[in-house]
């Protein structure tokens, strides 16, 4: 028996388009800036982690993109209603760019595992977290033109970001268990049988 055919594009289009649209609505939630850091506490950036961790890399790279891409034409899509292009080349820019990345790496971890366990989600949601940081510090570093001032004041984010990971990681894997293989299925392959 041969592997089951791939979603339709349409499906996975729908996939991408309502993940966009997921990471919209978490900007509902204002953000907050904590010890007068120039870059908020949201919890939007849990969006491109659950788009990863489900979608996989490539849909969860592309969801994240066309949020991107709604929020850099003007519309007010980032936590506190920013919008436009001002977000990208502020203090949280990097953040936000790294974004993409970070659900791209998530995804190809969820893929490349024989099976999308807790323990596999908390291990790709912590190095989305990781690829988020390695984008966002040094790029807050140039805007304020101290990497030293980025690293210490990105510290308040790291408690917050370990309980998101982990919320993120617990949907996920559900969501894995309700639908097995459904919304990564591309880069698995169901057993032939003989």
């Amino acid at each position: 028996m041969s592997a089951p055919r791939q979603a339709a594009p349409a499906a996975n289009l729908a996939r991408t388009v309502v993940f966009a649209a997921f990471i919209a609505v978490l900007g509902i939630f204002p953000g907050f800036y904590l010890g007068g850091a120039a870059v908020p506490i949201v919890l939007q950036n849990m969006g491109p982690l659950l788009a990863g961790s489900i979608l996989g890399a490539r849909r969860g790279g592309a969801s994240v993109l066309l949020f991107l891409a709604l929020v850099a034409i003007g519309l007010p899509l980032l936590s506190g209603g920013r919008g436009g292009i001002a977000p990208f080349v502020g203090p949280s820019g990097g953040f936000v760019l790294g974004w993409v990345l970070s659900a791209v790496v998530v995804g190809l971890i969820v893929q490349l595992a024989p099976k999308p366990t807790l323990l596999v989600l908390l291990a790709a949601n912590l190095a989305g977290v990781a690829v988020d940081y390695l984008i966002g510090i040094p790029y807050w570093g140039l805007m304020i033109g101290d990497l030293g001032a980025a690293a210490a004041q990105s510290l308040v984010f790291v408690p917050g970001d370990l309980v998101k990971l982990v919320a993120v990681s617990l949907v996920a894997v559900a969501v894995h268990r309700a639908v097995p293989s459904a919304l990564t299925g591309a880069a698995r392959r169901a057993p032939t049988e003989s």
